[in-house]
């Protein structure tokens, strides 16, 4: 059976858009979100260990978030609403680093987003509630938490027009792009 759904690299090339097929009809459709051996086939070949749920309302931002003793590759989805997921390339090495990519995931268009190690990950809600999933290649660790600011004017992330974005009392004093903890 081949692989039921399209991939694509986006600006970053180790960044990807995952289109999975839908079947659809009268009753509604089916689509198969995750099976190791096509991910490994289409060059995502991470062994993912925890899954993890999210719950935001409108107008929330979460991130940009990352682990560095533990980075996690990331695989995201949203099975209910609508954000705008990005993620920004923190590796000092990389002929991308300090650059960001973002994709619209909903329930509707069912893309999903891989994210590689070594990169701050984070969404805007766009819908009136939003659950968001992802898959992780390595487990939370406590204290191994780390992140830049969504606004920072460095990074010119081209966030859709929300006005005065939700964001937790720790994501507000992130630190700045100069000032973060590059792999």
């Amino acid at each position: 059976m081949g692989v039921r759904m399209n991939v694509e690299s986006l600006g970053i090339p180790d960044v990807k858009l995952i289109k999975p097929r839908r079947f659809n009809d009268a009753r509604g459709f089916f689509a198969q979100t995750y099976q190791q051996k096509q991910y490994v086939e289409a060059g995502i070949p991470s062994t993912f260990v925890q899954d993890n749920w999210s719950r935001s309302s409108k107008g929330v931002l979460r991130g940009l978030h990352y682990q560095y003793e533990h980075a996690q590759a990331k695989l995201v989805s949203v099975i209910r609403g609508e954000v705008f997921d990005v993620v920004v390339d923190m590796r000092k090495t990389s002929p991308t680093f300090g650059k960001w990519e973002g994709a619209f995931l909903s329930e509707e268009n069912g893309h999903q987003l891989f994210v590689p190690k070594g990169f701050a990950h984070g969404f805007l809600v766009l819908s009136e509630t939003v659950d968001f999933m992802y898959k992780c290649d390595d487990y939370y660790t406590p204290g191994d938490e780390y992140g830049v600011r969504w606004n920072d004017p460095i990074l010119g992330i081209d966030w859709p027009d929300i006005i005065n974005p939700l964001v937790s009392e720790k994501d507000a004093v992130l630190p700045k792009f100069e000032d973060a903890k590059y792999f």
